[in-house]
């Protein structure tokens, strides 16, 4: 793991401190729209856009608000742990009176969370979670920014099978968005080629060493090693995968985890060759993409923002947007409503354009087959932008 500095070391602890001292809660006040965001920050890419997101929201009150009304925003670290999670979400609904949740990151968290804001009748919006159970759940309340990981598998495994090969060797851990990209990966394979694993199976996210199923995975000379996991455990098993002698010729893919920050700062060279799909890449031409990498690069000190950024600062604009278009009455008496009414408006976002490549389309539906064209034009464009850099 890279050497945390001290200045650093002194931001994560201060921000763990503020955000799990247990403290009363301030009685919701008439006239505010409350959002309650719960999110991975337990590194320091996390802090950032912990705090990028919350910036973007709250700017609205240096403008006279939404419709005349201050936001007020709640940040809180779940650390990718569900029952933090869980724990964060039951906070906002029945204390904070939150109108609306914003999180998780981690599909782990996300998941058991739709159940949560399900019974209370909270909406919810996910700007980074893949898992495809996610919006498989039947909840109207759930929301996501992010293409469900099937559209990235399907997109991985045409293209590996039709150019690579077919002998595909599975490893992948708990981690929610990981087993979606693993599963789908190898329906697809089974559908489409009438193929099955050469070899797959799954270790704890918590795992640090691969090494044993990497060296069966070597024995049986694989086409296509397709590995998943949280950002930590894709570094180990590219580094590991290396070390027991898998050539480089044997191509790598990974689900969307594989674009953040993290993963080549840790695996270092191990990372090269390795295929991803990702919603954003920092290299993106578009005026909008740069205006946002400029922004943030300024702002919160990150030279290279990756989707997690991207997709964290779309969130909060689809929200603001969201939130705009509701009409709200901000009483006590009006919390319900106020709570459907911007589920509502969000359902009714269609086309939006931000700084992630192609449009975002919403619906009421609980599974939102509807929206699986656009999913999967947006999809291409940024599995290309992502070759393109390598």
């Amino acid at each position: 793991m890279p050497h945390i500095g001290k200045t650093l070391t002194a931001l994560v602890g201060a921000a763990i401190l503020a955000l799990t001292v247990p403290c009363a809660p301030a009685a919701a006040e008439d006239g505010v729209i409350r959002v309650g965001m719960t999110l991975r920050m337990i590194v320091e890419n996390g802090i950032k856009y912990g705090q990028m997101t919350r910036d973007e929201l709250l700017a609205a009150n240096a403008t006279g608000g939404i419709n005349g009304h201050k936001v007020e925003v709640i940040l809180l670290d779940d650390e990718c742990n569900a029952q933090k999670g869980v724990a964060n979400a039951n906070r906002f609904i029945e204390q904070d009176k939150v109108h609306l949740i914003v999180g998780s990151i981690c599909s782990s968290v996300t998941l058991p969370l739709v159940d949560v804001t399900a019974r209370a009748q909270v909406p919810m919006i996910s700007p980074t979670s893949t898992a495809r159970a996610i919006t498989e759940k039947g909840s109207a309340w759930v929301f996501r920014a992010a293409a469900s990981e099937r559209y990235f598998a399907a997109v991985h495994a045409k293209y590996l099978a039709e150019n690579v090969g077919k002998k595909v060797a599975y490893l992948y851990t708990t981690d929610a968005a990981g087993i979606s990209f693993a599963t789908a990966y190898q329906a697809f394979m089974k559908d489409t080629y009438g193929v099955d694993p050469l070899f797959s199976a799954q270790q704890q996210e918590t795992d640090v060493d691969f090494r044993s199923n990497l060296l069966k995975i070597k024995s049986l000379g694989p086409e296509v090693l397709a590995l998943a996991g949280q950002s930590d455990s894709i570094s180990r098993i590219v580094t590991q995968a290396l070390e027991v002698g898998i050539p480089r010729k044997v191509a790598r893919v990974s689900a969307s985890a594989a674009s953040n920050a993290p993963v080549p700062e840790t695996a270092g060279d191990a990372v090269i060759g390795l295929i991803f799909s990702a919603a954003f890449v920092c290299t993106d031409p578009r005026p909008e993409a740069q205006a946002f990498v400029k922004l943030v690069r300024e702002k919160y000190q990150v030279r290279c923002p990756d989707h997690d950024f991207a997709q964290a600062y779309q969130t909060a604009l689809i929200v603001k947007a969201a939130l705009a278009k509701a009409d709200l009455k901000l009483t006590d008496a009006s919390l319900a409503a106020d709570r459907t009414a911007i589920r509502d408006a969000l359902a009714s976002i269609h086309d939006f354009q931000g700084v992630v490549p192609g449009k975002i389309n919403f619906c009421a539906a609980p599974t939102p087959n509807a929206a699986t064209a656009t999913a999967r034009r947006s999809l291409s464009s940024t599995s290309r932008a992502a070759r393109n850099t390598k």
